[in-house]
């Protein structure tokens, strides 16, 4: 069943991302360009952040990410939301985009088994990757196991708050562990933008939403959980 489970949703990832990959040559879509190296972070790097989430009637928060630590151990950051949000985590990556204990959808820490490939540098145009990663996740108290498929679509100029930069856009598609008796998992499509000026990501447009069992093999009422757009308003380095 296991097995099963795994090809279902390695197919659906995949021929999502086929139908995205067959739009690459149209209008606005990602430029051919060299790879993005992975960054170097220093105690101090700090990011602000401005999200939206809803439709009609919008949640606005903002979120600062700083580096407090780089060690040994690998680099930490803390993540702090105000406003219609209020939150506050660490994250742990081993390595630029290597994250060993962090949030993959909404706010919810995770502990993984092995690094969780958020970023696999260098970002080369038409580079993918596709993990399934085990994590404890701290909100639900639970163990078990995410499917995140990444495509590297290429470079494009995006405006945000803190600016234009050069980016790599990125095509996410995740498919949660929060299967229940009456709803399938969640899963999620996610762009997200990196760009190396900034070294992180500058802009993010998140959906998500799951399938109540009341129809069939995932055929039943769709209920949507993320409508999101976040993006960069500044960055200062550190050190």
């Amino acid at each position: 069943m296991a097995s099963l489970q795994r090809s279902i949703t390695t197919g659906f990832a995949v021929g999502a991302l086929l139908v995205l990959a067959g739009c690459a040559g149209a209008p606005g879509s990602g430029g051919s360009g060299p790879a993005a190296e992975a960054p170097v972070y220093k105690v101090g790097d700090r990011w602000v952040y401005h999200g939206d989430d809803g439709f009609r009637v919008k949640t606005e928060w903002d979120e600062t990410h700083e580096v407090t630590a780089v060690g040994t151990e690998g680099i930490t950051v803390r993540i702090a939301l105000s406003g219609g949000m209020s939150v506050t985590r660490t994250e742990l990556w081993s390595a630029p985009g290597q994250v060993k204990i962090g949030a993959v959808y909404g706010n919810q820490t995770r502990r993984f088994t092995e690094p969780l490939q958020r970023y696999d540098f260098p970002l080369a145009p038409g580079k993918t990757w596709n993990q399934w990663a085990r994590n404890y996740n701290e909100f639900t108290k639970e163990t078990g196991e995410i499917n995140r498929y990444v495509r590297v679509s290429g470079w494009e100029k995006v405006s945000t708050p803190a600016g234009s930069f050069d980016a790599v856009r990125m095509q996410v598609l995740m498919r949660l562990d929060d299967e229940t008796f009456w709803r399938w998992p969640t899963t999620c499509n996610y762009t997200v933008w990196y760009a190396p000026a900034a070294r992180a990501v500058v802009r993010a447009e998140l959906d998500a939403q799951y399938a109540e069992k009341d129809g069939g093999l995932e055929g039943g009422a769709a209920v949507r959980t993320q409508h999101s757009v976040v993006e960069l308003v500044s960055f200062t380095t550190g050190g």
